[in-house]
């Protein structure tokens, strides 16, 4: 796991290595453990290493394979590195490193550009060919790893963050109209290729890019997730131990890939819990477990602590409860704003940034349950989505979108009145074929769309801000294939999540399986008052704001004088998601323009 970034010219002047070194900066907390910086002609690449997997000097990154004239930045885990470079060796490949990143220049040499459909795991790389004098760039096929990306007419940049773009120069920093709509209706999900600013893009997951020497880009999409029924009906005994036995599998894999010691975030909620008791039985006897808990507002509970003692308990694990109160919160918001790619509203981005801080100061990896809710039906809207009539979009808009199209032109200044974008994309998205119901195509586009900008990059950053690598079992994408051919209505029973319920009975507490679905609160950023209105206050009345000219200043003020009544579909505070935008834009454009 790692930070890669890189520039490919094309006015024939060779990358600055000064550049080179002002991206990697913005990328050291991602990798804390070595750096690298490579120049060959028009290409430059940049490295920032957290050692894993074979942690001598011979994985040092930026990779150079002199014999095959390939050189290569990767981020992330390859999880069947082994069997590919046994399988490479029988080809007649010998390798000079024993980890996973020399076996992706192997694997592209041998393979060409369909080398990422043999790779097993979370990754974004560039490899630059000299004799081609080509780029070659993948995303994995769920997103877990980031890729952004730039280009001008002299210059094409890409990066593990948005911040090492921006430190490079060059790059126009003006909102994306598109972005914006998303960011306010869409639960700050900016789909690929868009972010908040118009000079920067990311690769969407499942895709390949190549850039050549003279600036021609091409991208190819590798992978497609089904989501239709097999041709012999399962029943539901059949269903569950299939999925169990994928579960299992996908565990034990992101166990033994790492040559470092492995933990859980263990929330006290389904998915973490059963991913502890399937590491325990899996053979992990010193299994390291993680709590965090934040102080409770208006009735709602700020930790879980009582399910995850629950889960410590059956399993004896060695545990850590971290209790924060909200005093200690309000000065730690900026630092975990500055370490987000992109404006992240989700409550739980600053719990897992104070959460991977303690965690990281005991062990590289863990295991962390993200993407079983959508996988497996466990949100309370699916539901409603599903008892609701008319359009696709129609009853995906009603109880997923923070606001209507109105109220979001309501909400910007004329500058920034748009198209309804946002429907638009959902609407497109939704009537993809190669679904077989309401609730495949909804369940299809939250895991290949919304999930990718939304619980995962916030992971990813957060956790990745501390040098912790996050491993996600459930979007195992074989896992997940197998998932998308079970029929909806198996996962919405008992609430949702019905057959990891299945798989949980007689393995964890029946109080943590049966209890209701929790959220990793955090109340101070939903329940908005005291301390953390006026610094939200400060915030969108600063010049810096107003100057900026997004926010119109009539619902600005509605906000803040009624803090605790205007909440999206999902429970979020409006207010928080204004806030959270401008913040953002202050401490990573802003800064970066004085900065550059």
């Amino acid at each position: 796991m790692c930070g890669i970034c890189g520039e490919l010219r094309f006015d024939g002047q060779a990358p600055e290595t000064a550049m080179l070194m002002r991206m990697n900066q913005k990328l050291a907390r991602r990798g804390p453990d070595d750096e690298g910086v490579y120049v060959s002609g028009a290409l430059g690449f940049g490295h920032r290493r957290l050692s894993v997997i074979d942690l001598s000097d011979r994985s040092h990154q930026p990779m150079v394979d002199k014999a095959l004239g390939l050189s290569l930045v990767f981020n992330g885990a390859i999880y069947n590195y082994q069997a590919l470079r046994a399988e490479l060796m029988d080809a007649g490949y010998r390798f000079f490193s024993e980890g996973d990143t020399e076996v992706i220049i192997k694997a592209f040499q041998h393979w060409g550009e369909r080398c990422v459909e043999r790779l097993h795991g979370m990754f974004a790389f560039a490899i630059w060919s000299e004799k081609l004098q080509r780029l070659f760039l993948a995303r994995d096929r769920l997103g877990i790893k980031p890729l952004y990306f730039s280009k001008t007419k002299h210059s094409f940049r890409f990066a593990s963050n948005l911040q090492a773009l921006l430190a490079a120069g060059d790059v126009d920093t003006d909102i994306d109209p598109v972005g914006l709509h998303h960011q306010l209706t869409l639960h700050a999900v900016i789909p690929a290729p868009h972010t908040i600013l118009k000079g920067v893009s990311k690769l969407a997951p499942g895709h390949t890019m190549v850039v050549g020497h003279n600036a021609h880009t091409e991208q190819k999409k590798y992978w497609h997730l089904s989501a239709t029924r097999p041709a012999e009906p399962k029943h539901e005994i059949e269903w569950t131990q299939l999925i169990r036995d994928a579960l299992l599998k996908a565990v034990k894999r992101r166990l033994s890939v790492a040559d470092v010691p492995v933990g859980v975030l263990l929330s006290g909620g389904l998915d973490s819990s059963l991913l502890v008791g399937l590491l325990v039985e899996a053979g992990v006897t010193d299994l390291r477990t993680f709590s965090i808990g934040f102080e409770d507002i208006a009735d709602e509970a700020g930790s879980e602590f009582e399910y995850s003692d629950a889960v410590v308990k059956r399993f004896g694990t060695h545990h850590r409860k971290i209790s924060i109160r909200n005093a200690e919160v309000l000065p730690r918001l900026p630092d975990a704003v500055r370490n987000m790619a992109e404006p992240m509203v989700g409550q739980d981005a600053v719990a897992f940034y104070l959460l991977a801080e303690q965690v990281a100061k005991e062990v590289k990896v863990v295991q962390s349950g993200q993407g079983a809710d959508e996988v497996f039906g466990g949100y309370f809207w699916y539901p409603q989505m599903e008892a609701d009539s008319g359009t696709d979009l129609e009853r995906f808009r009603r109880h997923y979108f923070d606001c209507r199209h109105s109220e979001f032109r309501d909400s910007v200044t004329e500058a920034y009145v748009s198209e309804d974008f946002t429907s638009m994309l959902v609407e497109k998205r939704l009537k993809l074929g190669d679904a077989d119901s309401f609730l495949d195509r909804v369940l299809r586009f939250d895991i290949t769309t919304l999930i990718v900008d939304d619980p995962v990059k916030r992971v990813d950053n957060m956790t990745m801000a501390w040098g912790l690598e996050a491993r996600v079992p459930f979007l195992d994408h074989e896992l997940v294939e197998l998932a998308m051919r079970m029929p909806p209505e198996l996962k919405m029973k008992s609430g949702g999540k019905h057959i990891l319920k299945n798989i949980a009975r007689g393995l964890i507490p029946d109080s943590v399986i049966d209890r209701p679905k929790g959220y990793f609160p955090m109340p101070a950023l939903k329940y908005v008052r005291g301390d953390f209105l006026n610094f939200m206050s400060d915030i969108l009345n600063s010049e810096a704001c107003r100057q900026r000219g997004v926010f119109n200043r009539r619902y600005v003020n509605r906000l803040l004088t009624e803090p605790d009544k205007h909440f999206t579909k999902l429970q979020g505070s409006k207010l928080w998601h204004m806030a959270l935008l401008e913040l953002w834009l202050q401490l990573n454009v802003d800064d970066a323009a004085a900065y550059v």
